[in-house]
């Protein structure tokens, strides 16, 4: 990913807070000779060793694990907030742009087998269901409905790069970049309240 260095984050607890907060992405690998992409949790984590790993499952159906032995180099990216700028914002004549946070995480990827899947889905649901009135626990169902983990294959990624932006008016001066938020307050949509809170976060 291309990242000019103003914008280049390199926060290891930002980063690892981001990607658990963010963690729907795109899984990105090679098989067969075709760029193959699918959207999934991937949830960060360690391994055995120490090191950080990212977790995950996909659908025996979905042919993009065929390549994971065959190519176990993989790319996975993450979305955070994002909206386009208006050049109008500022007191100045310029281009308009976008603002966006983004993680790409590359890594080499191996099928799990056996409890190690079971594990994998039960931290998964835990995560998700912590708020839950009823909470679902992995342990507590039907061996006929985990018979349904027959039809997933279940992976681990270990990390070997992590390239992060956060690309938020950082090039701006204090009185645009105030601007900014306020108007993308005013655009009043999910992406544009989600996009100034972030400009919050550090302000200029």
């Amino acid at each position: 990913m291309y990242i000019p260095d103003i914008y280049k984050n390199e926060n290891q607890q930002e980063i690892r807070k981001f990607l658990q907060e963010n963690s729907f992405g795109i899984l990105i690998n090679q098989s067969n000779g075709k760029l193959c992409a699918t959207h999934i949790p991937l949830e960060l984590d360690s391994n055995n060793q120490g090191k950080d790993i990212l977790q995950g499952h996909i659908s025996k159906e979905n042919p993009q694990w065929n390549g994971f032995e065959a190519n176990d180099q993989i790319l996975a990216v993450f979305s955070g907030p994002h909206n386009y700028i208006s050049s109008s914002w500022y007191d100045h004549e310029n281009v308009p742009t976008w603002n966006y946070v983004a993680v790409h995480i590359y890594g080499t990827i191996k099928i799990i087998e056996g409890e190690a899947v079971i594990e994998s889905l039960k931290k998964l649901v835990n995560k998700y269901e912590k708020n839950s009135e009823n909470p679902v626990r992995i342990e507590a169902l039907s061996k006929k409905t985990m018979l349904q983990t027959r039809g997933i294959v279940a992976f681990e990624i270990e990390i070997t790069e992590i390239q992060a932006t956060r690309k938020m008016s950082q090039n701006r001066d204090n009185k645009n970049y105030q601007n900014i938020i306020a108007e993308l307050e005013k655009v009043n949509t999910n992406q544009s309240i989600a996009t100034a809170t972030e400009m919050k976060k550090c302000p200029i």
